[in-house]
């Protein structure tokens, strides 16, 4: 039976080809969202951008009839702009205030009382990301739903973790450090082990032989890592997943990494003290670019004086407090005479990449959780011939409003390419920068 969704405003700034998501059902957008979508098509960040594809999409759609009687979608939907289920007699009984979210409720409560009548009703969802509008839709007895599609995983803990641990026969593990290496076939897994996964092998019997491995770029042979654990600018792998990062940011035939973890895990302070050595220590890049999105945690401090470079410095501090550990530095400012010295360390923010290609260059790009899956595409894209790019972030801790642990861009990107030769991937599960830091990130 075909179904009625009713779609909020920010599923289209959400996902502007939402229309064409629901299959041959028949998708209703009320005439309030088009004035949402419309207060918004000035901006010029990502809500702007997604509301003027979507105008132009609608646009292009007149071409197929009016939108208001309803047209064919190509997957074989319905495509109406709602005039018809405007009032607001049935809901102000129990939502009396005429706000925008109240005037969507309107159109989705008309259209299920409407259906209730028929002898064969359609049913009707409301699709919102807004929790409060799916609760208050429940509470109408309206059927209301997230929007799923968007999602690349469909829980937060089922993101690919770049590492398992696998309990063999002693001989097996054995014959690795025979021969350096075990065929992955010869381990019948019955699932596949994703190139550069990491694979700790531990004794079945009980003893404490084990070993730690990582699975080729063809994803068909553990291979023993190719790094010590010696220090780099001053910085040594405290556990066994720090490791596992070291040799992904450290190798020159992996130019996508991306390391997911908890405040403290290390992700940054590992990534800088990697980029400096492959900048400033062995010359393979000509440049380390850091860079990070300008997105507030809780209420945005207004407009900053000065320069774009003193604009930028509360936005990046926490790159610059890793930086002055690295450098030891003494004394306040004593990391910008030294960067100013270099040349060789750019920290910039994100807001000025589209456009450019980045060739040669070693780029870090820190709270990448806080990115959209079209950001991230933007930014990946600029990366040029002998570049790596190396993606942060904590899944867990997004401050954007339409996103997400399981629709933002870090997790969007690992999840497509776990399966690539070129890229690699490891989530940081164990804090480092203070026991009150992992307490905090645990219980808080």
């Amino acid at each position: 039976m075909r179904k009625i969704y009713v779609l909020d405003t920010n599923v289209l700034l959400q996902d502007p080809n939402a229309i064409h998501a629901f299959e041959d059902n028949e998708v209703i957008i009320p005439a309030v969202v088009l004035e949402e979508i419309d207060s918004k098509k000035r901006n010029a960040d990502e809500l702007g951008r997604n509301a003027r594809q979507i105008s132009r999409m609608l646009d292009g759609l007149r071409t197929e009839g009016q939108l208001f009687q309803g047209i064919e979608l190509p997957n074989g939907g319905k495509l109406k702009v709602e005039l018809n289920h405007r009032s607001f007699a049935k809901l102000q009984e129990v939502f009396a205030e005429v706000t925008n979210d109240n005037r969507i409720l309107a159109v989705a409560l008309n259209y299920h009382l409407e259906e209730a009548e028929k002898t064969e009703p359609r049913p009707v969802i409301l699709v919102s990301k807004d929790v409060l509008v799916r609760i208050k839709a429940d509470v109408l007895g309206i059927t209301a739903q997230d929007y799923l599609t968007d999602r690349v995983i469909n829980m937060p803990g089922d993101l690919y973790m770049g590492n398992l641990t696998l309990h063999v026969h002693p001989s097996i593990i054995d014959e690795f450090y025979t021969y350096r290496h075990l065929n992955i076939a010869s381990l019948n897994l019955g699932y596949p082990i994703h190139p550069h996964e990491f694979v700790i092998l531990k004794d079945e019997m009980g003893s404490s032989k084990s070993a730690l491995l990582k699975a080729n770029a063809e994803g068909k042979k553990l291979e023993p890592l190719f790094l010590s654990n010696e220090p780099i600018w001053g910085i040594a792998a405290r556990n066994a997943q720090q490791r596992m990062a070291l040799e992904l940011l450290l190798n020159d035939e992996i130019p996508l990494v991306t390391l997911a973890g908890k405040a403290g895990t290390g992700k940054t302070l590992l990534t800088l003290a990697a980029g400096l050595m492959k900048v400033e220590d062995e010359r393979k890049y000509k440049k380390l670019l850091i860079a990070r999105p300008v997105v507030p945690m809780g209420k945005d401090i207004g407009y900053l004086p000065g320069e774009k470079e003193e604009k930028l410095r509360p936005w990046m501090q926490p790159i610059y407090d890793n930086l002055e550990f690295l450098f030891d530095t003494k004394k306040p400012g004593d990391i910008d005479k030294i960067l100013a010295g270099l040349g060789s360390i750019q920290v910039e923010a994100l807001t000025y990449i589209r456009g450019r290609s980045i060739p040669g260059q070693f780029i870090i790009i820190d709270e990448a959780q806080n990115l959209s899956k079209h950001e991230i595409k933007t930014i990946v894209s600029r990366v040029g011939e002998g570049s790596k790019i190396v993606l942060l972030g904590d899944p867990e801790q997004i401050d954007h409003p339409y996103l997400d642990a399981s629709s933002n861009g870090l997790s969007y990107v690992v999840e497509r390419f776990k399966e690539q030769g070129i890229s690699g991937h490891i989530t940081l599960e164990r804090g480092e920068r203070s026991h009150l830091a992992q307490l905090a990130a645990d219980l808080l």
